[in-house]
Formats: C-alpha cells, structure tokens, sequence
C-alpha cells in the first residue's frame, strides 16, 4: 500500500511513517520545512514540500495512495488568541484542503484524527462514540477547533467521501515534544514540588498503540465510524506520581490550590515557564478544573481488535 501522511515529522506522525514502512508499506510524507526530513529520508519516504495550504502539491502528492492518514494539527491548550489563530488555520482549515486533496485524488481510505476531546468535558462520565456533545462553552482554543474540524470531516463523510474517524486519548511515549512531555520531564528531575490540578482526568494512551490503532481503522474499520484510541482511565495526579515513583523521585505532596493560582494571573506568564505549564492561566483552569476527557475504546477493541498497553507497561519508556 502506498500511504501519504500529513504531519509525519511530528511525535504521531512520525511513528505512523516508522511503523508503515516496517510493514511493508510506501510513505509519501507532507513536509513544510526540508530540514525535517531526515528520519523521513533514511525511512525511504517520497517527501511533499508544502503545508497545509498546499491543496494542489497535497492532491499530486496523493495520486495512486491507497491510503491519506491526517495527522497533522495545531496543539496548544493554555495559549492566547495570537495561538488560537495559528490552531484555527491548520486545524480547521487544513482539515477541509487535506479531505478536498484525498477525494480530488481519488484515495481509497481516509483516516482522519480527531481526539477524545471532542466529547468535551465528560464530567466524569465515560464515554462512547455514540455520545452527543451538546455543551458549546469551549474549554480552549484547540477545544474549539479540533471540535470543528471533526464536523469537516463529518460533512465529507456525509458527501459519500471514504472518511474513518480516530479519536485518540493523551498521548505519551518516547519522542513526545508537548507540554505533557515537558510537565513530566520536570517530574522526573525532581524539580515539580507542588501539583496544579491533580484530579483533571485523562485516557492516556502509549504512542505505539495509537499507531497500531490507526492502523487497524484503515485496515478494518467501517467507513464513516469513528473509534476511540484509550490506554488507560485516570487522573494527571496519578500518571506525575507513577513517574516520579519509577523514576525515583518524591512525587509532590501539595496541591496548589485553584482559588490561589486564580489570584496569580498576572504573575502567571512569569511563573508558567517555572513550573512547566503554558502561560495562559484562564484557559488552563478552565481546560483543567473539574474536567475530565474520559471515553472508551470498546468498540475498537471489539470490531478490530484493538489491545492497548496499560500505564505500568508503557510508562517506563518515558523514564
């Protein structure tokens, strides 16, 4: 199979590459900056110069791929509108020129990720592909975008286009360049002393399953579904103890609590870059406080045989 993957010089996309061409498969890989493409490079990958904008270089790119993986998308949670921009642009946008690109091109599959954030924030609740979110108060920016660019996606499949949905968890593993990879790089030096938020509640998924989980949608999936991607169900609190312990670090002992750092705003550009976490203090408590992004992969463990890893087996690749 031939496959082109947008965003395969990132963590997800560059996993994808490595494992499609281990299995046998062609990669032809979007690549905005020719200065990323080593490891894409030394894999063989055919490489696409351009960006998401880059509609007719995306559809020449595409012809005779039996396969589009979309995998590339604006992340930020805790940013302020200057980010929220950038994240509009190429989750939205981009979303709408990669599918009009694969369908122009003919591509027989088209995975697209989402995110188990498009549920919002499921107040506990876990979740299944069948829920209705009908709460529009957006927590972030990447809320508000991912969540339209899911709706993009939705619209082609109901044009008739060969669309599939993943909606991965947190993911983690090696290579991870997010704020997540920073937060808990900080815990295993020992330098986290206080937690910010513990109880916000995560599916934290290995990046390896991911992978095989977006392989197994192209593979086996029924086009125009959407799967979930979990690992495991627990809180931020609980996955910082576990790598401090592995890592043999005290995990912190006090919580900083919501009602002081709300007092910190102004302070909290300064302080944020400290401690690991993004300067935007409003969106980060409200993406944080109370929340939870919590949903099954059921389905995908049932119709395609999708096996996640738990916690204590994949976090030791990240100490």
């Amino acid at each position: 199979m031939k496959a082109f993957i947008t965003g395969a010089t990132g963590f997800v996309g560059g996993h994808l590459a490595a494992k499609l061409v281990s299995r046998g498969d062609d990669v032809v890989a979007l690549v905005r900056s020719p200065r990323k493409t080593g490891d894409l490079t030394r894999l063989g990958a055919d490489i696409v110069e351009g960006d998401l904008d880059s509609v007719d270089a995306m559809r020449e790119g595409m012809r005779g791929c039996g396969a589009c993986f979309h995998v590339a998308a604006g992340y930020k949670v805790g940013v302020f509108e200057e980010g929220c921009e950038d994240m509009r642009r190429a989750n939205i946008a981009g979303t709408e020129n990669v599918l009009r690109a694969a369908v122009d091109a003919e591509v027989g599959r088209i995975v697209y990720v989402s995110t188990i954030g498009y549920y919002g924030n499921t107040r506990g609740q876990v979740v299944d592909e069948t829920f209705e979110r009908t709460d529009k108060d957006w927590l972030t920016c990447y809320d508000e975008t991912k969540y339209e660019a899911h709706e993009v996606a939705k619209r082609f499949i109901s044009e008739g286009a060969p669309v599939l949905i993943a909606h991965p968890g947190g993911i983690y593993g090696p290579g991870d360049t997010s704020d997540l990879n920073d937060l808990l790089d900080r815990v295993k030096k020992g330098w986290l002393k206080v937690s910010l938020m513990p109880g916000v509640g995560f599916n934290f998924v290995h990046v390896d399953d991911v992978v095989d989980g977006l392989l197994l949608i192209h593979d086996k999936g029924r086009i125009g579904e959407n799967y979930n991607l979990g690992g495991e169900l627990t809180t931020l609190g609980d996955l910082v103890g576990r790598v401090a312990t592995l890592a043999g670090r005290k995990p912190p002992t006090r919580e900083l609590p919501v009602s002081l750092i709300k007092k910190a705003t102004f302070a909290w550009r300064y302080l944020a870059p400290l401690m690991g976490f993004p300067p935007n203090l409003k969106e980060l408590i409200k993406a944080s406080d109370g929340v939870t992004y919590w949903a099954s992969h059921d389905k995908a463990r049932n119709e395609l045989g999708y096996s996640p890893r738990t916690l204590d087996v994949g976090l030791p690749d990240v100490v």
